[in-house]
């Protein structure tokens, strides 16, 4: 397993090139110390986990690594399912340019003129919205921003090496940069 740069992670989920609509993802706070862990994965491509925390408004900070290469059975009902729309979360890359960004806006207000016009569901708009926006990864998501949801423990547990290994590095990150702050 090989820790590296939250960002890198996030590169391999948005360049994966799997089905965007098949990722699912469990998050919240880290058990000790600041910042929030996220488990997301997909099964043509596995599992990530990831550390991170907001070292101001603007900046974000952490480490991540792939921590399975598959979903299998064990932790397929850690992740919620397709169906569950309790929580949702997409990710997106910006527009590669200015005829791309008004494409993609023109695509935006037709979602949204079509779903205000129409019977519609909330999970449908998203699918929707997600597709007109051309996100490499999106689905189904449980959050807690307080605390941790129930299967993060079963996750961490799961994959005990792995967080042993990241949050020594995650400790060494936020460390550097908070021994930089007060110099």
């Amino acid at each position: 397993m090989r820790v590296r740069d939250w960002q890198d992670i996030m590169d391999d989920v948005v360049d994966s090139g799997v089905d965007p609509d098949g990722w699912r993802a469990v998050g919240g706070d880290r058990a000790n110390g600041i910042g929030e862990d996220l488990y997301i994965g997909h099964p043509g491509v596995g599992v990530f986990q990831l550390k991170t925390y907001a070292k101001n408004p603007f900046e974000v900070q952490g480490v991540g690594a792939q921590v399975a290469r598959r979903i299998d059975d064990e932790l397929d009902p850690l992740f919620p399912g397709r169906g569950e729309r309790e929580g949702q979360f997409g990710v997106q890359q910006p527009p590669q340019d200015e005829d791309d960004a008004k494409q993609k806006a023109k695509d935006l207000q037709t979602v949204v003129e079509t779903h205000a016009e129409a019977p519609t569901s909330p999970g449908a708009l998203f699918e929707d919205i997600m597709d007109a926006l051309d996100s490499p990864a999106y689905g189904p998501m449980e959050f807690d921003h307080t605390d941790r949801p129930d299967p993060m423990a079963d996750l961490t547990d799961t994959f005990e090496e792995a967080e042993q290994l990241l949050d020594a590095e995650f400790e060494d990150v936020v460390e550097e940069d908070v021994r930089r702050g007060f110099y």
